[in-house]
């Protein structure tokens, strides 16, 4: 009982606001602003230069006083929208800062739920996972059940996050002291901006949690063609996994996993390059089988260099950050 009050207290204290990147969004916006709780302060709608002036159309049918219509003159995708409402939310005063699509695949009323991690101290940035239960993805479109996992996999390599998933979910709330910290210019704006979120938080070293929900499929269409999209994010997840070794293993933290890297990385190109060469000269210059010497002195490298390789994962995969940055 005494939890529960604190947790309604924390919530009282706490100035939340919502932001909602819009673009075509007239057929569901109303509903979604519908169901936005009390808890809630403001509301900022960004027409991100909408087809159907989605904001007009806010502006026009809804007479909440809590929102606040900001229209784009021209497209900035998904993230330059929302760090347009993360500046105007910032500046006027909010402590934590809830994002929302607009195509009312995310329950609004699940918002103290969603920001709950962030409201009782205990991560700075907190975000749905669709994927808490076989129940929950049922309603999922086969495809996005894929392409999911195989980002979901990626982003652990990027981020250093090995405890999250759904890294694509949109539904995330933020606290205001993580938001100063990160460096807006350098994030992505397009369907990459949720992973690279991520990845920058996890540079900053800010607690991440995620929390349990469901989604709604309707009709409606994603902008995100899957078999296009994998290929473009792997490559910006590798990039940000080597950015991410550099900063935190070499830069930050350099240390016995820095040193398991670079020899497991060594002892693996040396054991390869080491026995495809000889294996080359053996097979087709000489025509004689390799001695056993030289099977073993190429083979023994390879075994310690990948002993040494995931014995750098497993510290890394346990290497989360574990003290928000709220509370530093």
């Amino acid at each position: 009982m005494k939890s529960s009050q604190n947790k309604h207290s924390n919530l009282l204290k706490q100035s939340i606001a919502v932001i909602i990147p819009c673009y075509r969004e007239c057929n569901h916006i109303l509903g979604v602003l519908a169901n936005i709780g009390k808890e809630v302060k403001s509301i900022y709608i960004i027409d991100d230069a909408c087809p159907d002036q989605t904001g007009s159309f806010v502006s026009t049918k809804s007479t909440d006083p809590r929102i606040k219509v900001i229209r784009h003159a021209i497209n900035k995708g998904v993230g330059g929208a929302t760090f347009t409402g993360y500046k105007i939310a910032l500046n006027d005063g909010h402590d934590i800062i809830v994002k929302i699509d607009g195509d009312a695949q995310m329950d609004p009323k699940l918002i103290p739920i969603i920001a709950a991690p962030v409201i009782n101290g205990r991560a700075d940035y907190a975000k749905g996972n669709r994927f808490h239960s076989g129940d929950a993805v049922s309603s999922m479109p086969f495809l996005r059940i894929i392409g999911n996992i195989c980002l979901s996999i990626l982003s652990k390599f990027s981020s250093g996050y090995w405890n999250i998933f759904d890294p694509t979910n949109g539904f995330t709330a933020i606290h205001t002291s993580t938001l100063i910290q990160l460096k807006e210019k350098k994030i992505a704006y397009g369907y990459f901006f949720e992973s690279d979120m991520l990845f920058w938080l996890g540079i900053l070293r800010a607690v991440v949690e995620d929390v349990p929900m469901s989604a709604s499929y309707g009709n409606e269409k994603s902008g995100i063609v899957i078999l296009k999209v994998i290929p473009e994010f792997f490559m910006k997840h590798f990039l940000n996994f080597l950015r991410r070794i550099y900063y935190i293993y070499f830069l930050s933290f350099p240390g016995i996993a820095t040193i398991q890297l670079v020899l497991g990385n060594f002892l693996l190109l040396f054991g390869i390059s080491f026995g495809g060469y000889n294996w080359y000269k053996s097979y087709y210059i000489m025509e004689t089988p390799a001695t056993a010497g030289t099977v073993v002195l190429a083979a023994l490298p390879v075994i310690l260099g990948i002993q040494l390789v995931l014995s750098f994962l497993n510290f890394d995969s346990k290497n989360t950050p574990k003290t928000p940055i709220q509370s530093k």
